[in-house]
């Protein structure tokens, strides 16, 4: 018995209409009768692909920014200390506006604005922190050595553990340790940089800085180390947007 053929008509590839079949007799003439099976679709199976190509999509590539012309001694010297040279750089940019030949009435100095007894510290001639290597690198071995005797938990947020790194750096470890010894005694969080900053802030009156937990006595410039904070926060953050 003669075997029914199939007539695909009305594809429309498109737009994915349904077809429709017309069986036809073996003794049917055939030559009218267009067939539209791809020769890779398998048997029984019609594939419908789109013909319209899409349209390519542009990407936007970003490229990295330069940050100042010590970027490359802040990649070597922080990656050799374990920290990010955006987060050093932000600390350059709050000190001395990346000016390496600054010193300050205090005798601060170069583009970490390094102190003499940071120096003495850690068995360095004064002379050599002109040096800008010797200073950034002096900043890094500060920022780990506070980070050591800060003690801060690994479960401490990273914003919270940097800002309270970035005071301890500023006002120095023994006010930051008071604060958080405050904190803790009143029942606050001493690893939060919104308590220890209000702490900070306290230890300017004497209902505060006579207390017990107070071992660095009365700190009055607390106005200024919350603003070192947030700049160099804020600083660091819009770094690693542009730069890595």
């Amino acid at each position: 018995m003669a075997l029914p053929l199939i007539a695909i008509v009305g594809l429309e590839s498109s737009k994915g209409s349904i077809t429709s079949a017309h069986v036809l007799d073996a003794d049917e003439p055939t030559r009218d009768v267009v067939v539209e099976q791809p020769a890779e679709v398998e048997a029984d199976t019609i594939a419908v692909e789109p013909t319209v190509e899409s349209e390519p999509i542009a990407e936007t590539v970003k490229v990295s920014q330069k940050i100042s012309k010590f970027d490359p001694l802040m990649r070597k010297v922080g990656g050799e200390m374990g920290y990010d040279w955006r987060f050093v750089s932000a600390i350059a940019y709050c000190e001395s506006r990346f000016k390496e030949g600054l010193v300050s009435k205090r005798g601060a100095t170069g583009l970490m604005q390094i102190m003499p007894i940071v120096a003495r510290h850690f068995n360095v001639p004064q002379s050599h922190l002109h040096n800008t290597e010797t200073n950034v690198r002096l900043a890094c071995r500060l920022l780990a050595e506070t980070e050591s005797q800060l003690e801060i938990p690994e479960s401490t947020p990273e914003n919270d553990r940097l800002s309270i790194i970035l005071a301890s750096y500023n006002a120095g470890l023994g006010h930051v340790q008071d604060a958080r010894r405050l904190a803790k005694a009143d029942g606050a969080n001493p690893n939060s940089w919104a308590v220890v900053s209000k702490y900070l802030k306290l230890k300017a009156t004497p209902a505060y800085y006579t207390r017990k937990e107070c071992k660095a006595g009365r700190f009055a410039g607390s106005k200024e180390t919350l603003h070192f904070v947030d700049l160099a926060m804020s600083q660091y953050a819009h770094y690693c947007e542009i730069a890595w």
